[in-house]
């Protein structure tokens, strides 16, 4: 039976989005059959081809697993290559490698990520299709934050963060400048808040309170969705495998 190549990759569990495994082919770093492909349009059959990339052989896993992660603070949410391993950096993925077989380790994502500094709620995968889901910003899923900040947030801050902010990041190797979507944000006190997001730009909360002259000093995902952290009792470092129900009912 052929698929198109970007719903196969998509369904492999490697790629944390769609967008994810789309640049990926258009990168060149597909093959199919020994050959590099470059259309995501492109249909095969998975039987009879051989799908890698940068040279591991990609499959759609037969059994998918679930897993949610207290995210400690120091480790980043992607595989180490040999230049982050030289600097010492430390995965999740390292968290999972001596408590499940290593084929499902191998497999697994996360769904959207933490940056290194920032701690709690991951969800591990390695189903493909729940991935793209929640990660992807047209579903509406809000992640929920606990900030601290460096200075005093005032109401004008809330106010700003409740519009929108226009922010930059890189993209690409060019900066892109784009204003974030309405945050629900409630306060904790002089110094905290709870704010919600419903899209996922690298490091966007920072680089929002950056724009408001504020700098975030410690940053806490308590929940996506209606799935809530404190619900299953994790450490730092600790995970918890669930049912993929457990994820959807909460979503």
């Amino acid at each position: 039976m052929k698929i198109r190549l970007h719903q196969f990759l998509s369904r492999t569990g490697h790629f944390s989005s769609k967008s994810d495994a789309k640049q990926a082919v258009w990168d060149g770093k597909i093959s199919v059959g020994g050959r590099t492909v470059r259309d995501i349009s492109y249909e095969f059959n998975p039987s009879k081809r051989e799908v890698e990339v940068n040279g591991s052989t990609l499959t759609i896993p037969e059994n998918y697993s679930y897993f949610i992660l207290n995210k400690p603070k120091g480790v980043i949410c992607s595989r180490i290559n040999k230049h982050e391993s030289f600097l010492g950096k430390k995965s999740v993925f390292d968290i999972f490698s001596d408590g499940i077989d290593s084929n499902t380790a191998d497999s697994l994502v996360t769904v959207g990520r933490l940056d290194e500094g920032t701690t709690g709620l991951l969800i591990v995968s390695n189903d493909g299709i729940l991935v793209n889901e929640i990660a992807n910003p047209k579903n509406n899923v809000g992640k929920t934050y606990i900030l601290r900040a460096l200075s005093k947030i005032t109401s004008k801050d809330i106010s700003s963060l409740r519009d929108g902010i226009e922010i930059s990041y890189s993209d690409d190797g060019g900066q892109v400048r784009y204003t974030t979507s309405p945050a629900n944000v409630h306060r904790i006190n002089d110094y905290s808040i709870e704010i919600t997001i419903f899209e996922g730009k690298k490091r966007q909360i920072r680089r929002m309170m950056e724009k408001l002259g504020n700098r975030v000093l410690d940053l806490h995902r308590s929940s996506i969705g209606k799935l809530e952290l404190d619900e299953f009792s994790l450490n730092p470092g600790q995970y918890l495998e669930v049912a993929r129900e457990d994820i959807i009912s909460r979503i």
